[in-house]
C-alpha cells in the first residue's frame, strides 16, 4: 500500500519553498527533521491561494519540511492520507489528533472477499 503516501519529495518549509508553489487546490504534510510527519492537512475552497498560503503559514511551527500534492478531489485524498498514517502507524499523526471527530474510515482487507 505505499503507493497511498504523497509520493512528492520532502522541502524545507521556508518561505523560498512556500513562495515556489502555485496557487491551487491540495493536500500536504508537515514532517519533523527526521521525517516523522506531523499533520496531514489541506488547501480547499476557501484557502485564498492555494497550497502556497497554507504552507506559507506554517513556517515556523513544528516542522521543517514539507511535501504536497495538487489534487482537486482534497478532501477525499486528505481522509484517504489520515486512514493511511493510522493503518502504518497505529495513530494519527500529532497535530491531527483532533481531526478525529468526523467519521473516518478504515483502510485494509475486506472481510469476507475473495482474493
Amino acid at each position: 500500500m505505499s503507493g497511498l503516501s504523497i509520493r512528492a519529495a520532502w522541502q524545507p518549509l521556508d518561505r523560498e519553498h512556500a513562495e515556489a508553489l502555485i496557487a491551487t487546490l491540495g493536500v500536504y504534510e508537515i514532517a519533523d527533521a527526521a521525517g516523522r510527519t506531523l499533520m496531514i492537512g489541506y488547501a480547499g475552497g476557501r484557502s485564498r491561494f492555494g497550497l502556497r498560503s497554507v504552507i506559507t503559514q506554517l513556517i515556523g511551527g513544528k516542522g521543517t519540511q514539507f511535501r504536497v500534492e495538487y489534487n482537486m478531489q482534497y478532501i477525499s485524498r486528505w481522509k484517504e492520507l489520515l486512514m493511511y498514517s493510522r493503518l502504518t502507524t497505529g495513530a494519527l499523526p500529532p497535530l491531527n489528533s483532533g481531526d478525529d471527530g468526523f467519521r473516518l474510515g478504515r483502510l485494509g482487507p475486506v472481510r469476507g472477499a475473495r482474493t
